[in-house]
């Protein structure tokens, strides 16, 4: 179904837009009915199903003058693939829910919807099904479901002596989210990499059968979510700062902005890196680096000393 280049939803109708939608998003083997009924049906062979859901407010976690509808559909889907990858398992199938205004253009929908086909089609995943409403500003909401074939790796498995490994880079989007708050566009690899993150989708999966003994992945900040790892396991984490090699263009925002790089990669999220606990340094797969120990206590420290830097993201 084609519309005039000028149309809004409203011009468009539910189910008019619904049908155009639809076609963007071919189905994979393992959808037995996709959209078009009540409910999707799936098919599940072995295995452990997961599912995770996220919200993605315009205002709040993106701006439609900072990034194209097809970045946005990217990023809606990657942190919803994401989920599942830290669970060490790989997703299968999402329902997205489009809450928009009357007068949203129905480019801007089509835009999404293609950019959001392309990020699940890295994974294999298809989308079968979802919803779409009225609202004042646009409103995303994703549930997806994925499948681990080993166990899950939770939270709360890390132990004294374990290593902290990190894969993935961590901090660009932070860069480019600050340079675009000054009202820059430069440099646009980070502003790329905030627009459209490219999380490790493959690592999952690796660590888990590799021995992890907890996961996560970096949505709101490095420490914020080693702290997730620290509380949800009982143990303390020391990140060691000289692990990391700072990139050329993190170095050139924290100077353009007076600012110390490295708060990008300890206090950045949106990069979706995935950071895990693994039992010895031998235990961590390639593509992985090691960034940090755990040992017996509490909280999160780096090199040895409290962090009085920003940490991550907090959603209230």
């Amino acid at each position: 179904m084609s519309f005039p280049p000028d149309a809004t939803l409203a011009d468009a109708g539910e189910f008019g837009l619904i049908s155009a939608i639809v076609d963007l998003f071919p189905q994979g083997e393992q959808v037995l009915v996709g959209p078009g009924d009540d409910a999707a049906v799936l098919r599940v062979r072995t295995g452990h199903v997961v599912v995770s859901t996220d919200l993605m407010v315009e205002g709040r976690h993106f701006r439609r003058d900072w990034a194209e509808a097809a970045d946005v559909g990217h990023r809606a889907a990657a942190q919803n693939l994401s989920d599942i990858n830290a669970m060490g398992g790989r997703a299968t199938s999402l329902t997205v829910g489009l809450a928009a205004p009357a007068d949203l253009p129905v480019q801007w929908a089509l835009d999404f919807a293609r950019g959001f086909a392309d990020e699940c089609a890295l994974v294999g995943a298809s989308v079968v099904g979802g919803d779409l409403t009225r609202a004042d500003q646009v409103v995303i909401a994703v549930t997806v479901l994925g499948a681990c074939t080993e166990s899950p790796v939770l939270r709360s498995g890390a132990r004294p002596g374990d290593v902290l490994a990190l894969c993935g880079r961590q901090g660009w989007a932070a860069g480019g989210l600050a340079v675009l708050g000054r009202g820059f566009r430069s440099p646009r690899v980070l502003v790329e990499a905030y627009r459209r993150p490219e999380p490790p989708y493959d690592a999952g999966r690796a660590a888990a059968a590799a021995g992890a003994t907890s996961l996560i992945d970096v949505s709101d900040g490095l420490l914020a979510e080693a702290g997730h790892l620290a509380d949800d396991s009982g143990v303390a984490i020391d990140v060691h700062a000289s692990a990391f090699d700072v990139p050329e263009p993190l170095h050139a925002v924290g100077a353009a902005l007076g600012a110390d790089p490295m708060q990008f990669i300890l206090g950045g999220g949106d990069d979706h890196a995935l950071l895990g606990t693994f039992p010895s340094v031998e235990a961590v797969p390639d593509g992985w680096a090691v960034i940090g120990a755990v040992s017996a206590g509490s909280g999160v420290t780096v090199d040895g000393a409290a962090y009085d830097g920003p940490t991550g993201w907090t959603h209230f």
